[in-house]
């Protein structure tokens, strides 16, 4: 909201100029009735308050002050509605004109033109009309200018806040005009081009970044984002990513915005925004058994180091969570970790993947190529998962990368270098696989310099339990369920199964058991189909239910079935018992046979 003391001195000027032109004392108060210009016995008052700031009264200004009226007070002694330091004979007041200032549609003050002495007085009342009218064109004037105050301020702030945006922003940025010359740059831009910025206003584009296309959107108008261009400036090599907009008046080019980015700050971006960076240590990873504790000490060992790592261990065994630990444990822990699934990937596809490659490539290829996983890994780790089923062919070009640091993108003649750990896994036997020719000897030689064996589950069973039970604390969260535990039955059985598929099978039986548990612990009849026709007696390992017992799992598992599809009303139960070809008392037995509400 405009405010009065944001003006105080043009007030001041106001009131000084209008007491000189009518003969009148001039008071000028805001908002709040603090008085911010005034003449005469006024002057010694200003900061003061007027009628003891009391908003609420129903005194003059303060009336006008919410009404918005111009009010003329005829004689002051006598009206009870009048400052009572008046009444009282603390003022010598004796008539008034007093009109509100209104700005932006807000009520921001109110002039008072004041009679002290009896010519005054009669000076008043014969041209009350004519000083009503003057005074309320100099309210008026008051308003604009505390308007155009407001304005300016608003201009002000806008330029400063698109200032610091400008400066704060983490890509270098150019103003040119249409001759290419820079008006202006940001702190950024002087330094990812390492010239001072009182030596950057003034030059040319060409000079300060030589071969860019920048310069052609000045006669195409057409603008470009996100394009990788590789420039030679002296001795310096410039990698950028760059956007150029034109900047147009009525169809003429009237200049440029060039914004650009370090090639490894855009790696990393791109990383930021496409992987899940999610920060994972050892003490993430669930286990106390002494398999797990050797594998945790040993990786926290070589997480201090660079050399390249072998993961092996089955399917399920926790392999990318120990390279990602390993990654966050390590000097590394600031760049980026970036995973691949070589047997996710079709074989056509993952050189280019791993490497990228230039624009026009390949058919299919995008116009502004694309940068490869190794590119994107720089300063940080790469995670090559199931390495085993990375073909011959690339496995050569692997290799040459692991020894050299150096590669060339798909089509590409450029040789872009990288500082990149290399971390793999597989789940496969990498030795018979080198028997039978189909790994590279020295490819395994390369990258097992560390190796590292994770436990299957069932050799580290005392630790099922602790991971069902934070299983269970998630798949909580992610349902909105309050399940307690799992029955004695359910732990014999998950402690004597040997969850082949390992923690990811132990995981998906938890969270189908959440899915189908509807009380307080998961039962029995809860945990997968797979799972429920195998009893564990204490001390023995599983065996399989009898065919009697197998039967009556299906016939709940059918019920179960059947109430999840209808509900479990008087009439849905109706329904059920048409459906399964029973009677009604019939399903009702079942059901409190198997305690199915």
């Amino acid at each position: 909201m405009p405010n009065l003391t944001e003006i105080r001195e043009t007030t001041q000027q106001v009131a000084e100029a209008i007491s000189l032109a009518v003969g009148l004392e001039t008071e000028i108060v805001d908002h709040e009735l603090t008085i911010v210009g005034g003449t005469g016995p006024y002057v010694d008052r200003l900061g003061g308050k007027e009628e003891l700031g009391k908003l609420e009264s129903n005194f003059l200004y303060a009336r006008v002050l919410r009404e918005g009226k111009t009010v003329f007070v005829k004689e002051a002694l006598s009206d009870l509605t009048y400052d009572p330091l008046t009444r009282l004979g603390k003022r010598q007041e004796l008539a008034e004109i007093c009109t509100p200032i209104i700005s932006g549609g807000k009520i921001i003050g109110v002039i008072g033109l004041v009679a002290f002495t009896r010519e005054q007085h009669q000076h008043l009342l014969i041209e009350k009309e004519k000083l009503k009218l003057f005074v309320e064109r100099m309210a008026d004037l008051l308003g604009a200018k505390a308007s155009e105050r407001i304005m300016i301020m608003e201009m002000q702030r806008t330029r400063e806040e698109m200032a610091t945006i400008l400066e704060t922003i983490h890509e270098g940025m150019l103003a040119v005009d249409d001759r290419g010359m820079v008006e202006y740059c940001n702190a950024n831009a002087a330094l990812l081009l390492k010239i001072n910025r009182e030596e950057l206003i003034g030059s040319h584009l060409a000079a300060l970044m030589p071969g860019t296309p920048a310069l052609e959107v000045l006669k195409s108008g057409e603008g470009y984002t996100e394009q990788e261009e590789i420039l030679k400036n002296g001795n310096r090599n410039l990698h950028f990513i760059v956007t150029v907009k034109p900047i147009v008046d009525q169809d003429h080019i009237r200049g440029l915005v060039v914004s650009f980015r370090d090639i490894v700050e855009a790696r990393k971006l791109v990383y930021n925004l496409s992987e899940m960076s999610i920060t994972y240590t050892f003490e993430d990873i669930i286990g106390d058994s002494e398999r797990m504790h050797r594998a945790k000490n040993r990786a926290r060992q070589v997480a201090k180091g660079n050399s390249t790592v072998l993961i092996t261990g089955e399917s399920g065994t926790g392999k990318e969570l120990f390279a990602r630990a390993i990654h966050y444990a390590s000097s590394r822990c600031h760049g980026p970790f970036i995973t691949v699934n070589c047997g996710a990937i079709p074989e056509t596809l993952l050189e280019s993947e791993l490497f990228g490659y230039e624009k026009g490539a390949f058919t299919g290829a995008r116009d502004k190529g694309k940068v490869g996983k190794f590119e994107l890994a720089d300063t940080g780790t790469i995670f090559l998962d199931e390495i085993g089923d990375m073909p011959l062919h690339l496995q050569v070009k692997l290799l040459h990368v692991l020894q050299n640091r150096r590669f060339e993108r798909v089509g590409g003649n450029k040789t872009i270098q990288v500082d990149v750990r290399v971390i793999t896994a597989t789940n496969r036997n990498l030795e018979e696989m080198m028997r039978d020719k189909m790994f590279r000897e020295d490819l395994y030689y390369r990258i097992s310099v560390i190796p590292l064996v994770l436990p299957a589950l069932r050799e580290r069973k005392e630790d099922i339990l602790p991971l069902a039970r934070y299983f269970l604390q998630k798949y909580n969260g992610f349902m909105n369920k309050k399940i307690q535990g799992f029955s004695d039955d359910v732990q014999q059985l998950f402690t004597g199964y040997q969850w082949p598929g390992n923690v990811r099978e132990l995981e998906n039986a938890v969270e189908y058991g959440v899915n189908m548990t509807f009380g307080g612990a998961v039962e029995m009849d809860a945990v997968p189909p797979k799972l429920q026709h195998l009893l564990v007696e204490p001390g023995q390992m599983l065996r399989y239910s009898s065919l009697q017992e197998q039967l009556k799992n299906i016939e709940k598992e059918i019920l179960l079935s059947k109430i999840r599809e209808h509900g479990s009303t008087h009439e849905s139960k109706l329904i059920i018992a048409k459906e399964l070809g029973v009677s009604r008392a019939t399903l009702y037995r079942k059901l409190s046979e198997y305690r199915i509400s």
